[in-house]
């Protein structure tokens, strides 16, 4: 028997999300994921976006985007753009998460923007409403490049962790939108960032018999990687060689099968990083700058950025 996909996303946030309620509160970042997030988080929490636009109003929740833009920034001169998801496992986090890569990509030319969207522990939900949020911010987004001095033709969207999955979801995935939202609008970036991003939760997936015993033999539809397409927006991916929740081997397929459609996707590993690792006020900020100096060079390389970097010195890439 074949389920309508907002039932199938159902039964798949059922199974998939089985969390803590309350956020850990470490010391120090672990490497455990949504404590990494969470940390980051309010680590950034200083940074102030120029402004925080509503976006979406669900009952009494109402969802914000923060928006950081360049320097003399007027929608009358289009700039190109990058939409932020934060991680946290759909638990926890804050777009604040994103906060000081955001900040540094406005100074650099960028209208930045960072979502906030529906979690576990502070709206009682599950990932079922974090993907629609998703969408429904795309879609916002979209609709709103006027207002924001947006070039429609040059919008990345970007996350980590869980935010990487709804950043990919958004860029491959469809049918999975908030019940009575208008669809006609694309969700579809023109370059894709990943952050330790889950991408694949197909047969060689660590996720597969949580995502199969939810949703059988419809897994593809809410697998990324298995929703590629023809023009696919040039990607790059960030991934730490000892994560324990993504693998490698699904990060290096997802690169693999995008060049096989003739697409591009750049694949950074690093020597003995966990997960959350590049996050901002992680250790001593290194592989925050590292990643962020890489996605720098990625939108220059676009035609997006112009000059060199400006995050000070750069450091050693690590292989």
């Amino acid at each position: 028997m074949k389920l309508a996909l907002p039932s199938l996303l159902f039964l798949l946030a059922s199974t998939l999300i089985a969390q803590p309620a309350a956020r850990p509160k470490p010391p120090a970042a672990t490497g455990a994921g949504e404590e990494a997030d969470a940390l980051a988080a309010d680590a950034a929490a200083h940074i102030k976006p120029d402004r925080i636009a509503t976006y979406k109003t669900v009952g009494t929740v109402t969802l914000g985007i923060s928006i950081f833009n360049p320097p003399g920034h007027t929608p009358a001169a289009p700039k190109p753009g990058i939409v932020f998801f934060h991680g946290g496992g759909f638990n926890v986090g804050a777009p604040s998460n994103f906060y000081a890569q955001a900040h540094y990509l406005a100074s650099r030319g960028l209208v930045a923007l960072s979502v906030e969207y529906r979690i576990r522990t502070r709206h009682r939900t599950t990932q079922r409403e974090a993907i629609m949020d998703a969408f429904s911010a795309m879609r916002w987004v979209r609709q709103h490049t006027a207002e924001l001095g947006l070039d429609p033709r040059r919008i990345a969207v970007a996350g980590g962790s869980a935010g990487g999955f709804l950043a990919a979801a958004v860029t491959t995935l469809s049918g999975l939108d908030e019940p009575g939202e208008d669809p006609t609008t694309s969700t579809r970036p023109n370059a894709l960032i990943l952050f330790n991003s889950m991408i694949d939760r197909g047969p060689d997936s660590r996720a597969f018999a949580k995502t199969h015993a939810a949703v059988g033999d419809q897994w593809k539809t809410v697998s990324p990687l298995h929703n590629l397409y023809p023009d696919f927006p040039p990607t790059i991916h960030f991934l730490g060689r000892a994560d324990k929740n993504i693998t490698v081997a699904s990060a290096e397929k997802m690169k693999a099968e995008i060049e096989k459609i003739g697409g591009r996707c750049d694949l950074h590993l690093y020597a003995g990083q966990e997960h959350g690792f590049f996050n901002y006020g992680r250790n001593d900020n290194t592989h925050y700058r590292l990643t962020l100096l890489e996605t720098d060079k990625f939108l220059t390389a676009l035609g997006w950025l112009r000059g060199p970097p400006t995050l000070a010195t750069e450091l050693p890439h690590p292989r």
